[in-house]
């Protein structure tokens, strides 16, 4: 497995991604390729447009030219790599392939989105049908928007940007107190002790969980040990509120969980003692003796689910300043 791929997907419909312009889609739409989960296929479905594919699918070029599908990230950073999926797509997928980003302000048009000055994050390369193609790429820049340009034409399962997001220091000034550890702000997962079922960085995404299939859940143990996840938080800060969401988890949520919380490469603290856990519950506990705070590990006991960890709090000004000096260094 790529090591980039252990990376939140940046622009995933549930982190907030929008397929925001595609030159063609004429027969499957754009907006399957930021779908959540993998390309599904069944080989007797067919439509008014012919053939039913889980993917963005364009036509049969009778000219010179290429096709393209814009995506705005859900949350804008730094992309480590990109899987250009043609799961399914075994007669009619691209030869080639390329991925490009730009950073924009706001919420720019088509118009603006079509004469930015775009990067390569991808050049153009050959790629495989019914293939998870994946590239590492090598960029230190933020990207709120990629493009993915097919040459000449086809379709395309799914396309993931996998990466670290960076988000404006001066939106997080605004909200004060915000949740340290969700992806869109720069929560990262360093590392966990099983994924047998799911992601741990679902834990971190927007919103709330629609079903257990949105949450982090383990294997049953059969040891006398527990499973556990680390997480690196968007900045130093200082958590005030700990949420343990085990929504939809009803037969198999952990029985207990704790908190513990460190500094740069300090050691480990206590930021919430060992606590029961219900089924199904938003567990909201406010913390004694909150500390400046880098890194967490959430331990859950024995095993099982979790839909969302929140840790709310503020940033520290030495978090602030590091904030500042990476995004300052990426744009």
């Amino acid at each position: 497995m790529n090591e980039f791929r252990r990376l939140p997907d940046l622009a995933v419909r549930n982190l907030g991604g929008s397929v925001v312009h595609a030159n063609d889609e004429a027969f499957a739409v754009r907006e399957n390729l930021i779908t959540p989960g993998p390309a599904v296929f069944d080989p007797g479905s067919f439509g008014p447009k012919g053939k039913v594919y889980d993917g963005w699918e364009t036509r049969r070029r009778r000219e010179a030219g290429h096709d393209e599908a814009v995506v705005r990230l859900g949350a804008p950073g730094i992309v480590h790599g990109v899987v250009v999926d043609t799961s399914w797509f075994t007669g009619n997928y691209p030869p080639e392939a390329a991925v490009d980003g730009v950073a924009l302000d706001g919420n720019p048009s088509v118009d603006d989105l079509t004469g930015a000055a775009w990067e390569p994050l991808l050049p153009r390369t050959a790629i495989t049908g019914d293939t998870e193609n994946a590239f590492a790429v090598q960029s230190t820049r933020r990207v709120t928007h990629v493009r993915l340009r097919i040459f000449p034409d086809g379709g395309v399962a799914r396309l993931r940007v996998h990466g670290e997001a960076l988000p404006d220091p001066a939106l997080l000034d605004a909200l004060g107190t915000v949740d340290l550890v969700a992806l869109e702000n720069g929560g990262v997962v360093t590392g966990c002790s099983n994924l047998f079922y799911s992601s741990p960085n679902n834990l971190l995404l927007p919103g709330p969980a629609r079903s257990m299939g949105e949450g982090w859940e383990t294997a049953r143990r059969r040891d006398d040990g527990n499973d556990w996840v680390e997480l690196a938080l968007a900045a130093e800060g200082t958590i005030a509120v700990a949420e343990l969401d085990t929504s939809w988890f009803l037969h198999n949520a952990p029985g207990w969980a704790t908190l513990r919380g460190r500094t740069g490469a300090g050691e480990w603290f206590d930021l919430l003692p060992r606590v029961p856990l219900r089924p199904d519950t938003r567990h909201r506990f406010v913390l004694a003796d909150p500390r400046p705070t880098t890194a967490v590990r959430l331990d859950i006991h024995p095993d099982g689910g979790m839909a969302r960890l929140r840790l709310h709090g503020p940033l520290t000004e030495q978090g602030r300043a590091h904030l500042e000096r990476r995004w300052t260094a990426a744009r």
